[in-house]
């Protein structure tokens, strides 16, 4: 999922960069991977209450969404406990902001994609939320809900979920005899049997999927970036087979390359230029205006029957600064906002984009999720979804994995090989972040 993970802005599709690792190293954040609305220009400050009330500063980055920045600042205006001031932040919100928890002028809340990163924790620069939960802990996405949990603490509560799926044209799959793939190999061979003289049977990024699946192809497996306690994940004879399908799928002539948008957009799709697309949830408005019904979708399929389905999810979470100097009524407003008000949890999800509401009992109440490949996704989202990249996945190893991923995928380095020269890089990073 190279698509910059140290682009300035984030938004839905940098959220997704290259299994969505987040980045701080002291000052410094880069951007997140797993999910976020578009980004636009411009920005703009709003207050809301008044009276002798504590003011709290919150922070977002700047959504391009229409009606996102008003949403918000309803939203602040009717908390009753404190006026709150609402900063729309545009320009490099990522760097800005980890840089702005370092001194006194920061917020008191803000998001982060994916929650605040590693180095944020351990540095004590973000509260620990987990009070905040209570008895609404496991109504909230068990994925994305566990990429902000740190030794047993919740570190952000998840705002909205976006998500990657493979999306299909029933249309061509039923032309050509083809039916929804199952494992990698069956992926294969479809790709193939649907590529005609015009059409590509699949496109996954004009990279050929090298800097958009790596995480999922490890998943495919039943393997992780990182297992369960911390340690490198994937030196494993299966992440080598995994691995190296993404190369035959570069050779196999059967992928679509050079399109005119990249995988975040669905033009490729509904253009006719490829018969099925690994692309983002966002895109389903599109969708279904150019093919109406003429689409289906399913999870990145597993490698075998030892294999597991999965779709990436990920979402901005609500962060505390601990440098706020009303941390007690921060952390109440952020509970308030992100876990009590529900109402506002499911507008800001569904009325202003196509998104998920980080609360599963919320999905059945959002009418644009009620029916169809949209419902469809929706549960895919619960039921496979998987966080991007595990919370200690840092910026080193993103870049050694993201150049790992083009050499074997473009060169054909030996998946084996290359696998070991990230291990090194993984190990010292997590040695270092564990210290």
């Amino acid at each position: 999922m190279e698509q910059n993970v140290f682009r300035s802005q984030l938004n839905r599709r940098s959220l997704f960069a290259l299994g969505g690792a987040v980045a701080v190293t002291g000052a410094l954040a880069a951007c997140g991977g797993n999910t976020g609305r578009e980004t636009a220009t411009g920005g703009g400050t709003s207050g809301g209450g008044g009276g002798s009330k504590v003011t709290l500063n919150q922070w977002y980055h700047q959504y391009g969404e229409t009606g996102t920045q008003q949403a918000v600042e309803r939203y602040a205006a009717a908390y009753p406990k404190a006026t709150v001031k609402v900063s729309w932040k545009p320009g490099d919100y990522d760097q800005s902001t980890a840089a702005s928890l370092l001194t006194d002028a920061g917020p008191d809340v803000f998001e982060y994609g994916n929650g605040p990163t590693i180095d944020m924790i351990k540095g004590g620069q973000v509260l620990d939320l987990t009070d905040a939960f209570g008895d609404a802990k496991s109504d909230f996405n068990a994925s994305v809900l566990k990429r902000v949990t740190y030794q047993d603490k919740i570190w952000a509560i998840p705002q909205v979920i976006d998500m990657q799926l493979l999306v299909y044209r029933k249309s061509m799959l039923e032309k050509a005899g083809v039916k929804p793939p199952e494992t990698i190999d069956d992926l294969i061979a479809a790709a193939k049997k649907l590529t005609t003289s015009d059409v590509k049977g699949l496109f996954v990024g004009n990279d050929g999927g090298g800097g958009l699946l790596g995480g999922p192809m490890l998943w495919s497996a039943g393997l992780d970036y990182l297992t369960d306690d911390n340690q490198f994940g994937f030196d494993d004879p299966r992440a080598v087979t995994a691995l190296g399908k993404l190369r035959e799928l570069w050779q196999s002539k059967s992928i679509l390359l050079g399109a005119p948008k990249d995988w975040f957009d669905a033009s490729a799709l509904t253009s006719g230029l490829t018969a099925m697309q690994f692309t983002g949830l966002w895109t389903f408005p599109d969708i279904k205006k150019g093919l109406g019904d003429d689409f289906g979708v399913m999870a990145w399929p597993k490698l075998d029957a030892d294999g597991k389905d999965s779709v990436p999810v990920g979402a901005y979470g609500a962060c505390v600064s601990a440098k706020s100097q009303h941390v007690d009524e921060a952390k109440a407003f952020a509970k308030w906002l992100w876990v009590d008000q529900t109402a506002d949890q499911l507008d800001f999800a569904t009325a202003y984009g196509f998104h998920i509401p980080s609360r599963t009992s919320l999905i059945p109440k959002a009418a644009t999720l009620a029916t169809g490949q949209a419902a469809d996704a929706a549960k895919l989202a619960t039921d496979v979804g998987h966080a991007q990249s595990p919370l200690l996945w840092t910026p080193k190893c993103n870049t050694a994995f993201g150049d790992m991923m083009s050499r074997i995928v473009k060169d054909g380095a030996d998946p084996k090989a290359e696998i070991a020269k990230v291990k090194t890089v993984v190990d010292a990073e997590l040695k270092r972040v564990l210290a």
